[in-house]
């Protein structure tokens, strides 16, 4: 099927608030924007399939050089072929179109593409789990990835019962151990994100991540508050034992969707389980919510014992849920040459980071 190239015409940034993602939302470029990226919103009009919205981030990464980022997107419109050569058909007629409507200093634009591959059972080893969907020339991967290619879906439309079935047992063991011992997930506001901030940058360093300044986390909090479309809501999440803050997490709630943005545990009374009885009690409020599916937001692409991140891996699909790998982050290159010293300088970091990690 020949994809005819969609017209693309900028809007509001509010008209991106129906994606499905909300991390294509206005509400989510809105925010981006209060960090010095600059956040359009754009509408795709297809000649045999429904109009879609397009949200883009752009930001300055040297002195008259600028990129373009397109986080989980574009969202094709329902009945849009499934097809790797027709979705990047799709993709480079976005690219092209979008060129003529950015700053001429945009040396490339990234995509991050929503389209998925699921698992039957968690594989054991790289070398078995199904390729993801497919991203082909003039795209290149870009030197690292921004959103989390790989992640577990647990659905929640079912009984408590059922999703708890769904679990390991040691993990049910674990929910109910935590609760035995007496801690106490409780939902927190959001003036206590210092709190959860102690243990977060404890985690960073146990385990070798990135995380933000608490202005940030802070801010995300405030702007929900503030933003008055898209329905979204953040959550604070505190696990507690005789007052001690032993696990917290951040979720965002929006339509049917609960997302785990963020969590932390402390190195203390590691045997009490906090963090499985955090999840449990977030997976339980998002289920009364209404919502039907709990996205714990990014693992490892496999159960490989020697990856730095592999106790997330078994953390994360111990709760029963899908296994889903999306392609990752790729570029079109608008200027060759300075899309090319980026991706160096950004391959450089990430090996930096993994050996930071793995010591």
């Amino acid at each position: 099927m020949t994809i005819i190239a969609p017209r693309i015409t900028p809007t509001d940034l509010s008209r991106c608030n129906g994606a499905a993602s909300f991390l294509q939302s206005g509400f989510w470029g809105s925010f981006k924007a209060r960090f010095g990226w600059n956040a359009r919103g754009f509408l795709i009009d297809w000649d045999e399939f429904e109009q879609t919205s397009l949200m883009l981030i752009r930001r300055r990464i040297a002195p008259l050089v600028s990129f373009a980022y397109v986080p989980w997107g574009p969202e094709l419109p329902a009945g849009f072929p499934s097809d790797d050569t027709a979705r990047n058909q799709a993709l480079v007629s976005i690219a092209r179109s979008l060129k003529s409507l950015l700053p001429k200093d945009t040396a490339f634009i990234r995509f991050d593409p929503p389209w998925f591959v699921e698992e039957a059972t968690p594989n054991k080893s790289a070398a078995s789990f199904p390729q993801a969907p497919r991203i082909l020339k003039p795209f290149s991967r870009a030197g690292a990835d921004i959103q989390p290619p790989d992640t577990v879906l647990i659905d929640i439309v079912s009984d408590e019962s059922d999703i708890l079935v769904r679990m390991k047992s040691k993990w049910r063991y674990n929910v109910r151990l935590a609760s035995k011992k007496g801690v106490i997930v409780r939902r927190a506001d959001a003036d206590e994100l210092p709190k959860f901030y102690e243990i977060l940058k404890k985690t960073a360093r146990r385990d070798g991540i990135a995380i933000h300044s608490i202005d940030y986390y802070t801010m995300l909090f405030s702007h929900c508050r503030d933003y008055s479309q898209g329905g979204q809501e953040t959550i604070l999440y505190l696990a507690e034992y005789e007052g001690e803050v032993l696990a917290g997490a951040v979720i965002l709630v929006r339509g049917r969707d609960a997302v785990y943005l963020y969590g932390a545990s402390s190195d203390n009374k590691r045997n009490f389980m906090a963090p499985y009885l955090v999840q449990w009690k977030a997976i339980a409020d998002a289920k009364a919510k209404g919502c039907a599916v709990y996205d714990l937001f990014g693992i490892p692409p496999s159960e490989d014992p020697n990856h730095p991140m592999a106790g997330l891996y078994r953390f994360k699909t111990g709760f029963g849920g899908r296994v889903i790998h999306r392609p990752g982050s790729w570029d079109y290159a608008y200027h060759p040459l300075a899309k090319t010293l980026f991706t160096t300088a950004e391959s450089l970091r990430k090996k930096l980071r993994s050996l930071k990690k793995r010591s």
